[in-house]
């Protein structure tokens, strides 16, 4: 058995490593994902790592893992220096050749489908030896615990423990299918939306839906409807097809409303009232800081920068403001 006083500094270097990536997910499942080994060969690797050092780095129970005091002093000595080597080998990497390698990114499941999927494959064609995994997921992850190397973010206020990319502006909007309308009307005002069919995202609570408007001189007047209808889900594009199926007034992220605005298939309702608090006013590339942001990331964020540069549709005439939570 290797004694804590007679090892080689040098052959460490994989268990050192493998302890530092189990810190930042907490897991060693996760930890052998992102490392690219099995769950055992990671255990082994602390397993040695306990045995050269002569102490628990490592505490595990049936529902998690954390790190000793020993553990997070280690990680905290050399969690640098293994971020500068990964660094120096992507920047010596990209230096030569094509650039290449595996990104992992995530996305919204509607913003993902329509948006950023349509997109790749320009991308390849471009970057043959670039390789993407898109995960599509409406939770909010966590970069670092999961690996990810890129998030797509719809929101109004990115992380600022991050990089954030503004890819685009986008805003909510209020639509309803032309025979809907025909049949039941259009409302002027959101006070009538008491009255009508509403198709409303799936959240916690009561659906309540916020609108704003410009008042010339003054504070923006501002509501609070609740509202009720058929259907309730978690995605905007099972809401969009209730909304084309004549079920009723659909609150929609842009993105999601724009080819059936385009088509006629679906009509803006009360356009002089902005839904705000509801969807984010911008989507966002969003990555880990990092004193030299890899090539194929970098070209991965400016080939969706280029391809989200018109928006999903055109500004309202009068909007010369940004909405609160959401534009």
């Amino acid at each position: 058995m290797t004694q804590a006083s007679d090892f080689r500094h040098d052959v460490l270097w994989g268990q050192l490593h493998a302890l530092t990536v189990i810190s930042q997910v907490g897991s060693f499942t996760k930890a052998a994902q992102r490392l690219g080994l099995s769950k055992a060969a990671v255990s082994q690797r602390i397993a040695e790592l306990e045995r050269a050092m002569g102490q628990t780095l490592v505490a595990r129970t049936t529902r998690s893992v954390r790190l000793s005091e020993a553990g997070r002093q280690l990680v905290e000595q050399t969690e640098a220096s293994f971020a500068h080597i990964t660094q120096a080998l992507n920047t010596s990497r990209d230096a030569v050749g094509q650039a290449r390698g595996l990104l992992r990114v995530t996305a919204p499941v509607a913003l993902g489908r329509q948006h950023v999927a349509p997109h790749l494959s320009a991308f390849f064609k471009q970057y043959p030896q670039i390789r993407i995994e898109l995960d599509l997921s409406d939770r909010l992850v966590s970069l670092a615990q999961e690996g990810f190397d890129l998030a797509i973010r719809h929101c109004s206020a990115p992380p600022d423990s991050h990089v954030a990319v503004k890819l685009c502006a986008s805003r909510a909007l209020l639509v309803a299918s032309p025979a809907y309308v025909q049949a039941y009307g259009a409302p002027s005002h959101p006070d009538q939306l008491t009255g009508h069919a509403c198709l409303p995202y799936l959240r916690p609570g009561p659906a309540l839906w916020l609108f704003e408007k410009d008042q010339p001189g003054a504070e923006p007047s501002r509501l609070r409807i609740p509202v009720q209808g058929p259907l309730r889900a978690s995605n905007s594009e099972i809401l969009r097809d209730a909304a084309l199926d004549d079920l009723g007034l659909a609150l929609l992220p842009d993105f999601t409303a724009a080819p059936a605005l385009a088509q006629g298939a679906l009509v803006e309702v009360l356009p002089d009232w902005q839904p705000v608090g509801f969807f984010g006013d911008a989507i966002y590339a969003v990555y880990p800081w990092s004193s030299a942001t890899p090539r194929p990331l970098s070209l991965l964020i400016a080939h969706l920068r280029h391809s989200f540069a018109a928006g999903f549709i055109a500004p309202k005439k009068d909007a010369h403001r940004d909405w609160p939570g959401g534009r």
